[in-house]
């Protein structure tokens, strides 16, 4: 059967309502995963520090807390089905994880993203819808084909994307890149998954009128550039050198990742706090170089982006270089011993790479950023 065919058959109209209903439980879940997320940084790095009579964590604070990150991340990497998730070093995986496998992916998630490592919530959250779409096929119908759960499960990862980004197109852009659908399986693929994803983004809009907490923290908003109205022909010039630029940056920090895997596979309890403590020093490093805070090199970047971009005039050339050399070492270490996803660090780096740029003569600073993101 062809896929239109497939699109106007009943089974079709019932995968659809399935869909929806699992895009209702995936954005719950990744809302209730990302504030998790955002209250453990709070209480580790800000409530903690105070009830221990510090007016602010200190300067050393990250030593022991990526430490411990270290060892948490490798108990469920060693000793939990999954292996903790798939690693950030090779790429976002949309391979649907089984629920079987999720508490371990979670709680790598949680140890590493929590606590400070440079990695972002985006690889966690497509493991979690899809084992989310897999689970609930399971439960309904536990003879199902093999491709109604991975249908299902892709359209729980495309509602957990959305209301990360809040728009339902960005995850779907994000995961048919990362899954390479074409052809005649896209749409069959891209319906549900789409209908989920709009859910998602309602669920993200409509969260905050619900509960009464706000989503501002755990999703991504409008970055503050200013208006621009249209590129010209310097704009267009400099912007081949800078992506080029761009390009190689990203291949050296993605084969030291890869390294840094093969390094630290072997014996995680030990490298991995390791690893952890050197990401720490880090943050370190940069903040005595600099005077800025560690947590711009510590994080995923997604809460301080809009503050990096506001304030540009406050950062120095050698800074925001400074700022891209050591974040950028954190997160190749990240990416190949943590678990989380390579998206939100390389939007900031990008991000401080346009503000870089925008020094360039002609070079306006929101083309620049437009052009590092």
């Amino acid at each position: 059967m062809d896929a239109a065919s497939t699109m106007l058959s009943k089974r079709f109209a019932a995968l659809l309502v399935l869909a929806a209903l699992v895009g209702v439980a995936a954005s719950l879940a990744a809302w209730g995963f990302l504030e998790l997320i955002h209250q453990i940084q709070r209480e580790v790095f800000t409530h903690l520090p105070r009830d221990l009579g510090y007016d602010s964590a200190p300067l050393w604070w990250s030593l022991p807390v990526l430490a411990i990150a270290g060892l948490v991340t490798a108990f469920a990497i060693a000793r939990l089905p999954g292996s903790g998730g798939h690693v950030p070093a090779q790429g976002l995986n949309p391979a649907p994880t089984q629920p079987i496998e999720l508490p371990g992916v979670i709680l790598a998630a949680l140890a590493s993203i929590g606590l400070g490592i440079t990695l972002g919530p985006e690889a966690p959250l497509i493991a979690l819808g899809g084992a989310l779409g897999i689970l609930a096929v399971r439960l309904l119908r536990s003879d199902a084909p093999p491709e109604v759960g991975t249908l299902i499960a892709a359209a729980g990862t495309f509602a957990a994307l959305s209301f990360l980004f809040g728009s339902p197109l960005i995850g779907a852009v994000i995961l048919i890149e990362a899954a390479g659908l074409g052809g005649a399986r896209l749409p069959v693929v891209l319906v549900p998954g789409l209908l989920a994803a709009g859910i998602g983004s309602l669920v993200s809009i409509g969260l905050g009128s619900w509960t009464g907490l706000s989503t501002s923290q755990i999703s991504i908003g409008v970055l503050p550039l200013p208006a621009f109205a249209r590129p010209d022909f310097v704009d267009f010039l400099w912007t081949v050198p800078m992506a080029i630029a761009v390009a190689v940056v990203t291949f050296a920090i993605f084969q030291l990742a890869l390294a840094t895997h093969r390094f630290a596979v072997s014996r995680p309890f030990l490298l991995l706090p390791v690893i952890g403590i050197t990401i720490s020093g880090l943050a370190i490093g940069f903040s005595e170089a600099t005077g800025k805070s560690v947590n711009d090199v510590l994080f995923s970047g997604q809460d301080a982006l809009p503050g990096l971009v506001a304030g540009a005039g406050t950062w120095s050339l050698s800074a925001l270089a400074l700022l891209v050399a050591f974040k950028g070492l954190a997160y190749s270490l990240s990416l190949g011993s943590f678990r989380g996803g390579p998206v939100f660090p390389a939007i900031f780096l990008g991000a401080a790479a346009g503000l870089m740029a925008a020094q360039l003569p002609g070079f306006a600073v929101t083309p620049a950023v437009a052009v590092g993101l």
